[in-house]
């Protein structure tokens, strides 16, 4: 029996295994493509792997609903925060967690014995073209005009370590996310396909976002994708440096620091069920 934990992160869900013990499973593409089927599966947008590290306190592996492995989960990491936490597998409350994208250290806010938020340290921003990538010679591109269904769009690209793609519209609610996300994602100006984000500003301080996650379709929300909005938005200077994120499934706070070039992100993650999968 495989034993799991669905966890999520403003509604960004995900099923996590931990594998410090018990190793990672032989075919975690299959197993990510099965336990996120919401008909057939446990339903989630992916599958997370907690597992041990050589140079960190944990790794973290995350897979998408299609088996795509990605290299880093905003929602996701803070998740692996409370897991490892709650969980009796660390007593600290600032740990450090290796991914794909690089090392990443979390900040654990502990209540009554359970983690309620978690702040990330998402590192610097990554604004070249070639390694975000997106086919482009501007430096920040900040001016990308693309296409979808006969649709226009501008816009900023940025790496978090994953690749993002954010564009400015009137009104976030309404706007067809479905309809432009899939056919922008896998745009030919972005070789490793991209995560787009739809925006809306509120005002200085506050952004509304929804976002389609490549290989995963609409999600409720994405930190990946609100650092990522949150700088560029910055650079275009829509907003200040620090911002509250509005997604479907909740805020994020998100803080550009200029002194060192890191961004933060501050949110909740909470504990839905467990359960085991029969092998």
């Amino acid at each position: 029996m495989l034993k799991f934990t669905k966890m999520h992160g403003l509604g960004n869900d995900y099923v996590y295994m931990d594998c410090t013990k018990s190793g990672e499973p032989e075919d975690a593409i299959s197993l990510a493509c099965f336990v996120s089927n919401r008909h057939f599966g446990v339903g989630s947008d992916g599958l997370i792997l907690i597992c041990k590290s050589n140079t960190c306190d944990f790794k973290m592996r995350m897979f998408n609903a299609d088996g795509t492995e990605a290299e880093m989960c905003g929602n996701g990491i803070r998740c692996v925060g409370k897991f490892v936490y709650d969980k009796g597998l660390t007593s600290k409350t600032e740990i450090t967690v290796e991914t794909l994208a690089g090392v990443k250290n979390l900040k654990l806010q502990v209540v009554e014995g359970k983690v309620e938020t978690v702040e990330v340290d998402m590192g610097e921003p990554i604004l070249e073209a070639e390694h975000i990538p997106v086919i482009s010679k501007e430096y920040p591109v900040k001016n990308l005009k693309l296409q979808a269904e006969g649709k226009e769009f501008t816009f900023t690209c940025v790496s978090v370590g994953n690749p993002h793609a954010i564009t400015i519209v009137d009104n976030v609610d309404s706007f067809e996310v479905e309809k432009y996300g899939k056919k922008l994602e896998v745009d030919p100006h972005f070789p490793e396909k991209a995560n787009i984000e739809f925006v809306q500003i509120v005002d200085k301080n506050t952004i509304k976002m929804r976002v389609w996650e490549r290989g995963s379709g609409e999600t409720f929300a994405c930190g990946t994708g609100a650092s990522a909005v949150a700088v560029a938005c910055n650079l275009n200077g829509l907003t200040g440096e620090d911002v509250t994120v509005k997604l479907l499934g909740g805020d994020l706070q998100i803080k550009w620091n200029k002194e060192n070039n890191h961004i933060y992100m501050t949110g909740p993650a909470v504990t839905v069920f467990e359960g085991e999968l029969e092998n």
